[in-house]
């Protein structure tokens, strides 16, 4: 049955839970089956090989769980191993997240945006290639911010601290003409309110959960496989530690949550 059929979502840790909770928005009577890789958060800094790998241990455990669908809640993990995944499970729906470039270059009046994102989608060629199909004749501004995936990943996306930790990376970019921002890590939108602060009232921050639900509900819908009926459910499970993704996902999602721990089988290694 369709109502028993989870559709897959997964991150490094926390960060696709921005990605979770637009999809809960749009699909609210789907069955969701969310991973936080929290053994091996950050994804940023990791090779490409190493998050490939986890990328094929997660989709084979999405498909173990009897997955119809998968979301790649991870800029980094889309960059590096969409691909692979959509080769190694053809029998699947398989959509990534890539930073909201198209709408940020039709937004921009000065023909600069700024991007902030992890190390490891900034360097990646599906980037590059997206910039330059997007935007060519726009100004991208590059700012890696791996400090601000750990923040979140403590649960630290306001106050003192938060705000301290973007006002340097917002004004680098205001002060450099960007007059759109792009949060291009599922990490950031958590630090939303923090970041528009700096930003300022009248400055567009763009993120991707909205787009991705909505093609998800596409691709459902033309293959028959979408559930318009029940009260959905919703399933954490970690390579981590499973209480501290329970207090996190309530503490991100506003809502109580519980989370259990995925098989040794699918762990994995922390080696790069």
């Amino acid at each position: 049955m369709l109502s028993e059929s989870p559709i897959g979502v997964y991150d490094s840790g926390v960060g696709g839970l921005s990605v979770l909770r637009a999809i809960r928005d749009a699909l609210p009577h789907e069955p969701l089956l969310y991973v936080a890789d929290s053994a091996h958060v950050p994804y940023g800094e990791k090779t490409q090989a190493f998050v490939e790998r986890r990328a094929c241990a997660i989709a084979d455990y999405f498909v173990s769980q009897g997955a119809r669908a998968m979301v790649v809640a991870c800029n980094t993990a889309t960059a590096a191993a969409i691909a692979l995944l959509r080769k190694r499970h053809p029998e699947l729906i398989i959509i990534g997240v890539e930073p909201a470039i198209k709408p940020a270059a039709h937004l921009t009046h000065s023909g600069v945006v700024g991007v902030f994102a992890t190390t490891g989608t900034l360097a990646s060629p599906k980037f590059a290639a997206l910039v330059q199909r997007e935007a060519p004749e726009v100004r991208i501004l590059l700012r890696p911010c791996p400090e601000w995936v750990r923040l979140v990943e403590q649960g630290v996306v306001s106050g003192p601290e938060a705000a301290e930790a973007v006002r340097a990376p917002v004004a680098e970019l205001r002060e450099a003409g960007a007059d759109v921002l792009v949060l291009g890590c599922t990490h950031f939108p958590f630090l939303r309110d923090a970041i528009q602060d700096a930003a300022g009232p009248g400055v567009p921050l763009l993120e991707t959960g909205a787009p991705v639900s909505r093609w998800l509900r596409h691709q459902l819908q033309e293959r028959g496989m979408l559930v318009e009926h029940g009260s959905g459910s919703l399933h954490l499970h970690t390579t981590g530690d499973a209480p501290a993704l329970a207090r996190l996902a309530s503490q991100l999602l506003g809502t109580a949550m519980t989370a259990d721990t995925v098989p040794d089988a699918w762990r994995g290694t922390s080696s790069a």
